[in-house]
């Protein structure tokens, strides 16, 4: 994944119903790939509006941790239709990972 910082970034404010749909069938499938043997039942994703729109982990029971180092939070994408993952580093600090074109063909 390719770090970026969060002021480089162009959110959208809304998220159509297909972009939803999408975003959770991309992080499930993105996910089964790095970790082997995850259900459907894993993913508890909302579609939540603050500052910008995304689909963010809404139960606090189990923590999705990505490459070891990161706890995912939420998944967006930009105005410029880049995936986007919202996650925290071991210092509990918020970081925006785009996943790359490889990435998707890798997984």
């Amino acid at each position: 994944m390719k770090s970026i910082t969060v002021d480089k970034l162009k959110f959208k404010k809304e998220l159509s119903m297909i972009e939803q749909i999408t975003l959770k069938d991309f992080l499930y499938t993105w996910v089964r790939g790095l970790s082997k043997g995850l259900d459907n039942d894993f993913f508890h994703l909302e579609y939540t509006v603050d500052v910008f729109a995304k689909m963010e982990k809404t139960t606090n029971d189990t923590d999705l941790l990505i490459s070891d180092e990161y706890y995912f939070r939420y998944i967006t994408i930009t105005e410029d239709n880049q995936i986007v993952i919202g996650i925290l580093d071991r210092n509990l600090e918020l970081q925006h990972k785009i996943i790359s074109i490889q990435e998707l063909k890798n997984s």
